[in-house]
């Protein structure tokens, strides 16, 4: 299962009721800033969740909006806040604009407060943990090397307790011995496999989070079958020709998306302050039924649906 949390939701400028860009995935132990537009650490603050652990940030691009923030984080973290490291992730482009703000305004020949690597990413697996992955995919909108994520938890065969009570296997190193794929042999003699208490492989959750776009159709395959998709939608239908203009996304174009992919859920952010947020809503689920518009410090649980 992941969970996401919204920090900001609001498209190029900030508005009364909500923030620039930025989302906290986690997994378990792990958790991932994605974007850090301004204001982003007074967000976490607000939220309760707080900076510990929060030592990975993937960058969908370099447009301020999505990575001005940064200064402020950083500038806080020489201050106040303690953090073992920070891997900041994204296209050449972006962490070329990333250095010049951190390096030349922050820190102006100082060393940053902890040990800060600028991770250089193309489309591929980004970041590998036992149990799940984040990979990375090519997205088009203003200028180059735009990035989307995908969260996939890796396929899993459950364990069947009956089956193993079944057999006689004790609680304890046994029964992980058997989920790692080893044989055991029981104290009389008996050899259990893997094969007698494990069922059939599932497929784990799968969250997709893309930031400004410009297209949908080369976003299809990469989102097919995914449990949520979160999704830009800065115009609503009546302003398609602006929302060309400007390489962004409509409404109901990421509802015709979350069709064609057979996604699940359909999250809605990046919202033009020009409208309101139950009219965008509106619009999109007269296409796609299940989807909401994300608000500043909304939080999704997101599971494998069977």
């Amino acid at each position: 299962m992941f969970e996401i949390l919204f920090l900001g939701t609001s498209a190029s400028a900030p508005s009364a009721r909500r923030g620039l860009s930025g989302q906290i995935v986690s997994h378990n132990e792990y958790r991932f800033l994605i974007d850090c537009g301004e204001g982003t650490q007074r967000q976490i603050l607000q939220s309760g969740i707080g900076f510990k652990r929060l030592t990975r940030i993937l960058l969908t691009h370099g447009h301020l909006d999505h990575i001005l923030g940064l200064g402020g984080l950083l500038s806080t973290f020489l201050r106040w806040e303690a953090i073992e490291e920070l891997e900041i992730f994204g296209g050449r482009s972006t962490l070329e604009r990333v250095r010049t703000l951190l390096y030349d305004v922050v820190l102006r020949g100082n060393q940053p407060p902890m040990p800060l690597k600028l991770i250089e990413i193309k489309p591929g697996v980004v970041f590998e943990a036992d149990d799940f992955t984040v990979t990375a995919f090519s997205v088009m909108h203003r200028g180059p090397d735009c990035l989307g994520y995908v969260f996939e938890e890796k396929a899993r065969r459950p364990f069947l307790a009956d089956k193993a009570d079944e057999l006689g296997v004790p609680f304890g190193p046994e029964r992980h011995d058997l989920v790692d794929g080893k044989e055991i042999t029981l104290p009389d003699g008996k050899h259990i496999t893997p094969d007698d208490v494990l069922g059939d492989w599932e497929k784990g959750s799968k969250l997709i989070v893309v930031g400004d776009a410009a297209r949908t159709d080369n976003l299809l395959e990469v989102c097919k079958d995914a449990d949520a998709l979160v999704i830009e939608s800065t115009y609503m239908d009546e302003e398609e020709e602006m929302a060309k203009q400007f390489s962004h996304l409509t409404a109901r174009m990421g509802a015709e998306l979350a069709i064609k992919a057979g996604v699940k859920k359909l999250i809605l952010t990046h919202i033009s302050r020009r409208y309101r947020g139950k009219d965008m809503l509106a619009e999109a689920q007269s296409v796609f039924p299940n989807t909401v518009v994300a608000r500043d410090f909304d939080t999704f649980q997101i599971k494998r649906e069977i």
